[in-house]
């Protein structure tokens, strides 16, 4: 049996992008999903907060746009009526967003993890998972669609990009902190006939509306509200999107002037963790790893960077530049470092809280100052050190001798609970229940 240096599950944002990554760098890869490609899946796609950066490094931030998505170098964005809009947020070429199609982005993606040398297999899939009779993953075992014949496939690494309901997490029951069960619904169709104002993100109180340019001159609109709203947004889902969209007026009469082109697909079961993402012989990345509210949108760039991470690290365990275990707890202390601080984040702002004074005094203070609020999109957006900004005395000078001491991540009013085992991660083996939308 053919010994991979790493089987990757599940071939989309997350799973593809670290595919080719180790391709890249020499190693041995098989990569498995039960689609085939392209195909589209039910999720948000706007690609933002360093994603774009990540996708010009690799290479591939012209084949994005080359599909027809725009880049995105205006946003506007509105709390407690006030309304900032940053025009040309991009540096040196790099958009601060971009919103691919999910047929096209994932297809790229699987395309240059192939031309990179990684061994595809589509309508796979994996039933099971393969140990050396202790605790170390070792393998998957699966079967290809329209067979019963099982197969099995060996590897150094076993990595689970295989999303929320990830069954190499369930296998190796992988532990889920900071947890927080779902705190919205959202429901999204894409509309011909918008003229593009870039990325816009209105929040009214009670639920929240976003905005973007996306593949065949089509907009996605999105709607979210809190979870305890579901029953009734589904049942008049049409209904209660359009009347949360008329609670913006001049964006209403944008929408109502263009035509949706798509039925509305949305999700109900949104639960927020950071699991273990590492362990003897496996790893988890993407939402299989970390999974959030889709409030900042953050999946697709936590995505990009994370695989990044668990590539380099994997990279120098299988090298022998570092043990490999040593390099697997590397990936997971900088993951945590680099997400938890964003993850809080939403959290809080997934609970229609609000924007903590500090920050609305911030947006007070600079509307009308277009160059300001370039610079504070910039910063967020990753596209500039986000210190550059968010430091005390630019923060003092634009708030006319205001508090030198603004944090650019606020802390919730209250900790979310966890209660472990809640339902956050299920038992070894056992899958967790999929709401449908």
């Amino acid at each position: 049996m053919k010994m991979y240096d790493a089987i990757v599950v599940g071939a989309r944002c997350a799973g593809a992008s670290t595919a080719m990554l180790l391709a890249r760098q020499g190693h041995s890869v098989l990569l498995v999903d039960r689609s085939t490609f392209p195909s589209d899946i039910p999720h948000g796609h706007f690609i933002h907060h360093g994603g774009t950066g990540v996708l010009q490094r690799w290479g591939l931030l012209d084949d994005v746009i080359a599909t027809g998505a725009p880049p995105i170098t205006t946003m506007s964005t509105e709390w407690h009526g006030v309304r900032l809009t940053g025009e040309n947020v991009a540096v040196n070429g790099v958009p601060l967003g971009i919103a691919p199609r999910r047929t096209a982005l994932d297809a790229l993606l699987v395309d240059a993890a192939v031309d990179a040398g990684a061994e595809l297999r589509t309508s796979f899939t994996v039933e099971d998972f393969i140990t050396d009779g202790n605790d170390r993953v070792t393998g998957i075992t699966g079967h290809e669609r329209g067979s019963t014949r099982p197969v099995s496939e060996q590897a150094r690494m076993t990595i689970g990009a295989d999303g929320r309901y990830s069954g190499l997490a369930r296998f190796v029951d992988a532990l889920a902190g900071n947890a927080c069960p779902t705190l919205t619904c959202f429901y999204f169709s894409y509309w011909s006939g918008i003229p593009d104002q870039g990325i816009r993100v209105v929040d009214l109180g009670d639920k929240a509306i976003f905005v973007a340019p996306t593949n065949d001159r089509l907009h996605m609109v999105f709607v979210t509200w809190p979870i305890d709203q579901a029953p009734s947004v589904r049942a008049d889902i049409e209904g209660r999107f359009m009347s949360a969209i008329d609670e913006s007026p001049d964006l209403a009469g944008i929408i109502r002037n263009g035509r949706r082109e798509e039925p509305f697909r949305g999700a109900v079961d949104l639960p927020n963790f950071m699991r273990t993402p590492q362990g003897d012989g496996w790893a988890l990345v993407g939402d299989a790893g970390c999974h959030k509210d889709p409030y900042m949108a953050l999946g697709c760039g936590d995505a990009f960077r994370d695989a990044e991470l668990l590539a380099d690290a994997i990279h120098r365990g299988l090298s022998g530049e570092q043990p490999l275990s040593d390099a697997l707890a590397e990936y997971e202390r900088r993951r945590n470092e680099a997400t938890l601080a964003d993850y809080r984040q939403n959290l809080h702002m997934a609970q229609f809280r609000g924007l903590p004074p500090e920050q609305r005094a911030l947006r007070a203070a600079i509307q009308g100052d277009a160059e300001a609020i370039r610079d504070m999109y910039l910063a967020l957006e990753l596209l500039t050190p986000p210190e550059r900004f968010f430091n005390p005395d630019n923060l003092q000078k634009l708030l006319s001798g205001g508090p030198a001491s603004w944090t650019l991540v606020p802390k919730p009013s209250r900790q979310p609970r966890f209660a472990p085992g809640s339902g956050i991660h299920g038992k070894r083996r056992l899958k967790s229940p999929r709401p449908a939308a």
